[in-house]
């Protein structure tokens, strides 16, 4: 299926698919949803290398336009590849990178890779593109807020220092929901057609004392 579709009617608020199988993924094709999440168990090696690899004060930014027939994952983080889990991550990062072009039918990717101590979009926005995965390897997820509790008119526009809540684009705290860490998101965006008024709300979080650092892989269309 493609994602330049275009929908003959939707409807005036769009919904959020909160799953445990990544088969549910496939439900970003329908017009009514515009954000899919999927909680995960992971390989506990794999967490093991996450706490291992957040506890380095090294930063880590890899950013990547790869051919999933060609890409190497076993050469993301290389000066990680001795610590033990390493193994079982990058085979996660590169399941998760094949799902990602299997469901949109994509030869080529984006891939980012980041360590963040600090909000890098710490305002509720939209991403101008079609859709895009993320998950957090390890600390604080990604925060996204339902799609009927937004003043969508009050998105993006200058508040001169005032913060979401009080600009008025939370019309309800308690809509606001955050991905566990491991989880997979998919966010269809404002290049999605059809979808260019309804694209997934989502902020960066705020670090915690006990989770100062997080892990971020983003998946975009290339």
């Amino acid at each position: 299926m493609s994602a330049l579709a275009q929908p003959l009617f939707r409807a005036p608020y769009s919904e959020a698919v909160q799953s445990d199988d990544l088969a549910d993924l496939s439900r970003i094709y329908q017009d009514e949803v515009n954000l899919c999440v999927i909680e995960r168990s992971i390989d506990p090696r794999i967490e093991s290398f996450i706490d291992s690899l957040l506890a380095s004060p090294q930063e880590i930014s890899e950013i990547h336009n790869l051919s999933i027939a060609d890409f190497d994952f076993s050469g993301l983080i290389p000066h990680a590849s001795t610590i033990d889990g390493y193994l079982e991550f990058y085979r996660d990062a590169a399941m998760l990178t094949t799902l990602f072009c299997d469901l949109f039918e994509l030869e080529r990717v984006g891939l980012r890779l980041r360590t963040l101590d600090r909000p890098m979009c710490p305002k509720f926005h939209v991403d101008h593109v079609p859709c895009r995965m993320v998950s957090t390897y390890g600390g604080i997820g990604t925060e996204w807020l339902e799609d009927r509790a937004v003043d969508r008119a009050k998105l993006g526009i200058n508040t001169y220092g005032l913060n979401d809540r009080q600009a008025g684009v939370i019309l309800d705290e308690s809509s606001i929901h955050r991905m566990p860490a491991f989880s997979v998101g998919l966010l269809k965006g404002s290049n999605w057609a059809g979808n260019e008024q309804h694209g997934a709300v989502h902020r960066s979080p705020n670090p915690s004392e006990d989770c100062p650092r997080r892990l971020l892989l983003t998946l975009d269309f290339a």
